[in-house]
């Protein structure tokens, strides 16, 4: 019996079961039940950019809560018969979400879901890797970026649920003035830092949209995806580069463990140089619900905070002798 062959086969078998246990209609959106078009996304920053051009019209729900890593995260049962009953579904795309790439590549699902990631200008996006097959999915951290995906979001929004198509309009014009205006802030805030202090190290590479619009250079300990592992060779390499350099914080982020980022601490500390961990940013989620973190333009606000305090602290210092001893 090939044991490899059925371990590949059983998540395509489990999901096709829970489809059929769904419903034996397909689908069952809520709209045709006279409730309001129900839009389900997979991360908190799509939720967040369909309630703010949706506002009262539409019920928005996302799949993925605060501090879940999208890279990581696996459909279940209950997922499925959600998707199942979505009237529109928004997802990242980009290989984001790569581990619900069974689920919404059903047939059934396809017609109701829309990349939004994929639907940019690819001439706007970041390689992933060196071969340039693949593009970076962190579009969110380019402010004007993402209001070229609001209107992606708007344009889909209007062409499926066409009565409501001048209220989504006239909301998306109001949230991407308040991303000109958010994206113009960060350039002013992040601009006052010293060059030669403006770099920005945390545990995954999910911040090269930020670098690249904000002129910050950009370390990630992992790669692009949080799936890849960092060795010791990443650590010892990355602590000799900020001691190189004296950058005086690097940053865990809320999705991912912190023991690697503490590892890199460790390391320079062996090495005579103190660097602090700063506060935790937000990188693939949002922040609690009802907290100013919990929405897209208060992440990214929090975030700026946390690097304008890290990063504008005075020069580190080497330690002292009986600091390297403990």
């Amino acid at each position: 019996m090939n044991f490899r062959a059925i371990r590949t086969l059983l998540p395509a078998v489990m999901f096709m079961a829970l489809i059929a246990g769904c419903n034996r209609s397909w689908p069952p959106p809520a709209s045709r039940a006279g409730d309001k078009p129900f839009i389900l996304t997979t991360t908190g920053m799509l939720a967040d950019l369909a309630r703010n051009i949706g506002q009262e019209a539409v019920t928005v729900e996302s799949l993925m809560g605060p501090g879940v890593d999208p890279h990581l995260y696996k459909a279940s049962a209950g997922d499925v018969t959600r998707l199942a009953r979505a009237d529109l579904i928004l997802y990242n795309g980009l290989h984001l979400e790569a581990r619900l790439a069974d689920v919404l590549g059903d047939e059934r699902l396809r017609a109701k879901s829309v990349p939004v990631g994929e639907r940019l200008d690819p001439a706007r996006l970041l390689a992933a890797d060196d071969s340039g097959k693949t593009h970076d999915p962190h579009i969110w951290f380019d402010v004007m970026l993402w209001a070229e995906a609001a209107g992606i979001v708007r344009d889909e929004m209007a062409r499926r649920f066409p009565a409501q198509a001048s209220e989504f309009s006239a909301n998306a014009s109001r949230f991407i003035e308040e991303l000109k205006v958010l994206d113009q802030e960060v350039r002013k805030r992040l601009g006052a830092i010293p060059k030669s202090q403006r770099v920005l190290i945390t545990a995954h590479d999910a911040f090269r949209y930020f670098g690249r619009a904000y002129d910050i250079e950009v370390r990630g300990l992992q790669g692009i995806s949080t799936t890849s592992e960092a060795g010791t060779a990443d650590v010892e390499n990355l602590a000799a580069f900020i001691v190189s350099r004296r950058i005086p914080a690097l940053f865990v982020e809320a999705s991912v463990p912190p023991r690697t980022i503490e590892a890199v601490q460790q390391s320079v500390r062996a090495k005579g140089f103190h660097v602090a961990i700063g506060r935790e940013l937000f990188s693939d989620s949002l922040g609690d619900e009802g907290t100013p973190e919990g929405t897209y333009i208060g992440m990214v606000r929090y975030n700026v905070s946390a690097i304008e305090a890290g990063l504008s602290a005075a020069d580190a210092a080497t330690t002292t002798a009986t600091e390297k001893a403990s």
